[in-house]
This record gives C-alpha cells, sequence and structure tokens, in this order.
C-alpha cells in the first residue's frame, strides 16, 4: 500500500486527489499550517474528512517539512499549497511568493536531503504562459507572467526542473489550466457567476457585477484533473505536462451558458463593472495538452458547456435543500 502526502489537502483540488488515492487504496495524509484549527470544509463535503490522516505543516518552514516527511515516509508528494488567488496576489505579493517559491523549494530540498526516493508533484499554473493569443501553449512555449501569482508559480517550476536535473529526483510539474468544480471558493469568477445565476433565478438577486468579459480561457473539470496528476507519477520518468481540455471560450459565453442552465437571457442581468478589472490580465488562454494524451493517455472528458451545467445542478441543489429545512 502506498503512501501520499498533500500539501494543500483542504482546497479544491486537493480535496479532489485526497478521495482518488483513497480509492485506489492509498494511505493519505494531508497538511494545512494548523491541522487542528483547520475545518477541511472539502474533505467534509466529499465524505473523506476522517479517512485521511491530518497534519500541521509550515511549508515555508524547512524544521517542519522535514519533520513531517520523516515521520510520513510518503512514497509520493503532492505539492497543492500556496496562496492560490491571481487577484489576491496584487495584494499579497510576497506571501504569495514565499508560499509557492519558497514552500516548493522546501520541499524539494527536504526531499534531497532525506535521500528517500520519493516522487514530487508541482502544481504549476497556465498563468506562466501570459497571453497565449491564438498560440495554444505547450511544453515548450515561454512563460510570460502577468502576475505575482504567475512570476511565483514560474519560479517553483523552475525550482522543479532544476532539482530533477542536479539530483535526479523524480520531480515533475503539471501546468494546469482552469479546472473548476462546487468545490471552488467563491471568490473565483466562475463561482461568483454561479452562485449568482442561481440566486437571480431563485428571485434572491437582481443583477450580477463583472469587469472584463472578453477574456478567453480553458475551462475543464477539477475531479478530472487530479487524475493527469496521479498519473504523472506513475510514469517511469518524470516530465512536465500541460493539461486542459484544448479549447477555449470566452467568460461572455460561459456567462451565456449560466444563464441558459435556467432559462434566462445574460444581457438582462450583466452590469458590467470598471472597479473590478485587474491591474493586468490574461486575454486569451490557449492550451496544447497532446503530450498529456500520448503519454499519460489523460484527456478530458468534460469541456466548458459541461462544467457549466453540473455546476449550476448543484448549487440549485443546495438552494433547495436548504428551502426544504426552511
Amino acid at each position: 500500500m502506498k503512501t501520499a502526502l498533500i500539501c494543500g489537502v483542504s482546497g479544491q483540488d486537493g480535496a479532489y486527489l485526497a478521495q482518488l488515492l483513497l480509492n485506489k487504496g492509498y494511505t493519505v495524509c494531508g497538511t494545512s499550517r494548523d491541522a487542528e484549527m483547520s475545518s477541511f470544509q472539502n474533505l467534509v463535503r466529499l465524505g473523506i474528512r476522517d479517512k485521511v490522516k491530518l497534519e500541521s505543516m509550515a511549508i515555508t518552514d524547512f524544521r517542519s517539512v522535514v519533520q513531517v516527511l520523516t515521520k510520513i515516509q510518503p512514497d509520493e508528494v503532492y505539492n497543492l499549497a500556496g496562496q492560490s488567488s491571481v487577484g489576491l496576489s496584487f495584494q499579497q505579493p510576497v506571501e504569495t511568493l514565499e508560499s509557492m517559491a519558497a514552500g516548493t523549494l522546501n520541499l524539494l530540498e527536504a526531499i534531497r536531503f532525506i535521500g528517500v526516493p520519493i516522487k514530487f508533484y508541482n502544481a504549476s499554473s497556465s498563468e506562466c504562459f501570459g497571453n497565449t493569443g491564438e498560440l495554444a501553449a505547450d511544453e515548450n512555449t515561454p512563460f510570460r507572467p502577468r502576475s505575482p501569482y504567475a512570476v511565483a508559480k514560474a519560479a517553483a517550476f523552475w525550482e522543479v526542473a532544476n532539482y530533477r536535473e542536479a539530483y535526479g529526483l523524480f520531480a515533475c510539474s503539471g501546468i494546469l489550466f482552469n479546472h473548476e468544480s462546487p468545490l471552488r471558493p467563491q471568490r473565483f469568477v466562475t463561482q461568483k457567476i454561479v452562485a449568482a445565476v442561481c440566486r437571480i433565478a431563485q428571485g434572491s438577486q437582481d443583477k450580477l457585477h463583472l469587469g472584463n468579459i472578453s477574456i478567453k480561457r480553458d475551462w475543464g473539470w477539477a475531479p478530472e484533473y487530479v487524475e493527469a496528476m496521479y498519473l504523472m507519477l506513475q510514469q517511469e520518468q518524470a516530465d512536465d505536462y500541460v493539461i486542459a481540455t484544448g479549447e477555449s471560450y470566452s467568460l461572455e459565453e460561459f456567462i451565456a451558458e449560466a444563464f441558459a442552465c435556467v432559462g434566462l437571457d445574460w444581457r438582462k442581468y450583466l452590469v458590467t463593472d470598471a472597479s473590478l478589472l485587474r491591474l493586468t490580465d490574461i486575454a486569451v488562454g490557449r492550451a496544447n495538452p497532446a503530450k498529456a494524451s500520448e503519454k499519460l493517455g489523460w484527456e478530458a472528458k468534460y469541456k466548458m458547456r459541461d462544467v457549466v451545467r453540473m455546476m449550476v445542478e448543484e448549487k440549485l441543489a443546495g438552494y433547495k435543500e436548504i428551502s426544504i429545512c426552511q
């Protein structure tokens, strides 16, 4: 039986990955800065809170990282920790860089220091590419980060590549494009849209306020993307992979699809708000996930419209449960 350590187990990806690995017979351990105080609400929602062994670990503290790795003795480490919001990274640039760049470096150095053959996965991001324009980014596309978040993710990516090449560590990065689910935090625009659409449909909200709706993204389904993470660590050789659907849509199309799910015309409810514009934003994000298909046998089954429908259906089901309880 393999043991996996998931850093950032309380987030969307961490929770779905824990569920996947438990179903595969793994012993799953997860970390949080303070495991005794954290609610691990996503693990609770998936019904696996009591099946995951939880440890307190500060990823920016090398001693803390070494202690947990020594105690757990994992076969695989998944680094999904760190500040997760592009928008928030402009307000907290130092915290963002430390949690990702320094945190990833601590994990890599701890694995090298301990000297045990641990396989390491690092969560990288399509934000590293910046504007791809009409070019579909693959593993050889240069990084042009446009936010503190993207800069930190790019630094962590190259740390992983360096430790793989210099020390022979089995270390890889998944360059994941946008992937959504009902477990997404409310600050993410996709959740904001879905929640607003459902409230408007229920009659408890009048308008949806957003910034730039012309941006284009490749949106996938998070539970599928954690399968790609797992597959990367089952290969004979460590490598980096772009994980995406290969299809990009505008935020306007995402909005239209969400309103269509409840039978409404989005144009009647959307208000463009200049105060919600980011300091810098990526106009277009396109992906070429051919390598993942060829080497991992992984392809996204769900595309943007499927993702929107599933998120809206779950949110509406939640409202119905609340109304029944009341």
